[in-house]
């Protein structure tokens, strides 16, 4: 079994349905944000079954759907603009920026993306 330095599998385990579906490479990433940012991660959604209340009422299940997507909780202003400054430099292309977490993830697209809750 694949390990990471921060994380494990688990942490992103669906928390409707319990199911896992994350992509190993982009948890190796947020291995490499974490490191970055030089304090702990605590992930608050990770990934999501299509059958998770909220993929449900899209359109077309997203990122989270995927298992190229994260939730990451911070604590203040610092942190969140810790963790945009160094997902930006290593190459994440969807960040979501909320009060008490910042939503990072690999989408496929010609123009990264971000935006506010």
């Amino acid at each position: 079994m694949e390990s990471f330095k921060y994380f494990k599998l688990e942490d992103f385990n669906c928390q409707e349905t319990g199911e896992n579906g994350m992509q190993k490479y982009f948890i190796r990433r947020l291995d490499c944000l974490r490191e970055a940012c030089g304090f702990p991660f605590y992930i608050t959604s990770g990934y999501r079954s299509p059958n998770h209340s909220i993929e449900k009422a899209k359109k077309t299940p997203g990122q989270h759907a995927k298992g190229i997507a994260a939730d990451i909780a911070v604590k203040d202003g610092v942190q969140r603009m810790q963790v945009v400054k160094q997902a930006c430099a290593l190459g994440f292309t969807g960040i979501g920026v909320a009060k008490g977490f910042v939503h990072v993830d690999i989408r496929e697209t010609k123009t990264p993306v971000l935006w506010g809750y």
